[in-house]
């Protein structure tokens, strides 16, 4: 049973120097903007073009965008506010909802990640029945499916966290509630809990990540020799979602599957997974897509036009 008597946590942070860390409150807030921003920019130009960005790979891709935004809104904006002021406390209930909402929308994430690659396939080794499997009903009961998983394998780790007894050090050395960094804080010897964890977090990263490259190893087989009828662009969306997937499923893999050690490159590992992968998502997916980078420049051009028009009406 819980008897807690820890009301707050203290993170260490990355530094302790002032000039750091104002140095890296600009950087965080550099990359917490870009993520909010790019991120928004998918989904308005995902929503704003409907007839030209109809496949199923863009509806996947507005939802990894409101993804990033959320999984980068739970615990940086605490990282920018104790940055600028020096602050480190956050109550004990306050790291419980870190605990939860990171882990649901980190979960969801790699399961949407992980079935982005099963359409990839589907498009690539099924185009003729594509169309028909792939229909709207299914992506959405595709993004439930993420969604719901998500919630499940948070719900699981937040159980597994409170039934731990917190009742003298309260120092977590990292920028926000990361469970391995907690569980080194229990008045009880943690060595099951963290092998549930681990098997929990860390097979559950390990077993998406075998699956995406056992599905990226089919659909390069089914590519080799057709790059000039059309394979080359499937490629590039290919490498695009790889990538992606490689800089969000790597530090994961560092941080959750092996019982639990404390390095500051866990650490590292860390404010990557959290900061830098959101900022970066947009950017990978508009730099190599030709569709995206037209669609923007068209919403771009409808919104010059209408501010022009506005201004000659006055």
């Amino acid at each position: 049973m819980n008897t807690s008597t820890v009301t707050e946590f203290l993170f260490l942070g990355v530094s302790n120097s002032r000039s750091i860390q104002l140095l890296l409150f600009v950087l965080v807030l550099t990359c917490y903007t870009a993520v909010l921003l790019g991120n928004l920019l998918i989904v308005v130009t995902v929503h704003a073009e409907p007839r030209h960005l109809q496949s199923p790979m863009y509806f996947f891709l507005a939802n990894l965008s409101i993804l990033d935004i959320s999984l980068g809104s739970v615990a940086v904006p605490k990282m920018v506010a104790d940055l600028a002021s020096s602050g480190q406390a956050i109550s004990y209930g306050g790291c419980m909802a870190q605990v939860f909402f990171l882990h649901f929308f980190g979960g969801a994430e790699m399961l949407l990640l992980t079935l982005m690659a099963y359409d990839r396939y589907m498009a690539i080794c099924h185009p003729l029945t594509y169309t028909t499997t792939m229909n709207r009903p299914c992506c959405k009961r595709i993004l439930a499916f993420c969604w719901a998983g998500g919630f499940i394998h948070s719900s699981t780790q937040l159980v597994l966290v409170l039934r731990l007894p917190f009742c003298g050090p309260n120092k977590l050395d990292n920028f926000y509630c990361d469970v391995p960094q907690m569980v080194k804080l229990a008045c009880v010897d943690t060595y099951i809990t963290e092998i549930l964890m681990a098997a929990n977090s860390g097979l559950l990263s390990l077993v998406c990540f075998l699956v995406l490259l056992v599905s990226y190893g089919v659909i390069l087989a089914t590519l080799r020799g057709h790059f000039k009828e059309g394979g080359g662009k499937a490629l590039s969306t290919c490498t695009s979602h790889l990538t992606v997937v490689s800089l969000f499923f790597v530090p994961c893999l560092f941080v959750y599957l092996v019982p639990f050690s404390s390095t500051s490159v866990d650490k590292m590992a860390s404010i990557f997974y959290t900061v830098v992968t959101p900022a970066l998502n947009p950017m990978i997916y508009t730099l190599r897509n030709r569709e995206m980078k037209d669609a923007m420049s068209r919403l771009k051009n409808q919104y010059i036009f209408s501010h022009c028009c506005v201004k000659g009406e006055r």
